[in-house]
């Protein structure tokens, strides 16, 4: 497969949804191309903040591998967690990414870069798996303020964010929007009561 069949195909990403939240009942979910484009954008400003802060870090290939992260999902979909327990989604993506890249000079290059995120075997790689899961709890929280409260499962990622080496780094984007999650459910809280006492009276 060359360029532009790649491109073409890539574009499978802004169709195809992101299942888990299909599951969970909200009925126009995010594409993978929306969930993997925010993630790159918060790998970019998190890699230039430890880059301030005098981490060595390559911002380009932490973008990089950001960009290419969900690729293979162009061809394989995503598959919600229930669904991985039957089969190996890595390598149902690396059996992908072989055939996308099969005729560019550079598959080994972008080939190493997936493998890189998907064994968190680099800095960089461990910073797109946290941005990546970052990115789900603000989605998560998103459908959650639109009044979707099936959600409780994706939340329990924090507890991988606040275990994550950036913790120190970040962790007040991780603790700012549990604590938005809590005042949001305090508002539900309200709301209900509200309405059962109307319903008494």
């Amino acid at each position: 497969m060359g360029l532009l069949e790649l491109f073409l195909e890539a574009g499978n990403l802004k169709k195809l949804k992101r299942t888990g939240w299909l599951l969970r009942g909200v009925p126009t979910p995010e594409s993978i191309a929306d969930h993997s484009f925010r993630t790159a954008l918060i790998t970019l400003f998190l890699a230039d903040e430890l880059r301030d802060g005098g981490v060595e870090i390559d911002v380009e290939r932490a973008l990089r591998m950001a960009l290419l992260h969900d690729l293979g999902e162009a061809r394989i979909t995503d598959v919600p967690l229930p669904a991985q327990r039957y089969f190996d989604k890595v390598e149902g993506e690396r059996g992908a990414l072989k055939e996308l890249f099969g005729k560019i000079e550079r598959a080994g290059e972008y080939t190493a870069l997936f493998e890189e995120y998907e064994g968190g075997s680099t800095l960089e790689g461990k910073l797109v798996r946290f941005a990546d899961k970052l990115e789900m709890l603000l989605q998560a929280y998103e459908y959650e303020r639109t009044g979707f409260r099936d959600l409780d499962e994706f939340w329990k990622v924090v507890e991988d964010l606040r275990a994550s080496g950036f913790y120190p780094y970040f962790g007040d984007l991780v603790e700012g929007l549990v604590e938005r999650r809590k005042e949001l459910h305090r508002d539900w809280a309200d709301r209900d009561a509200a309405t059962s006492n109307l319903r008494k009276g």
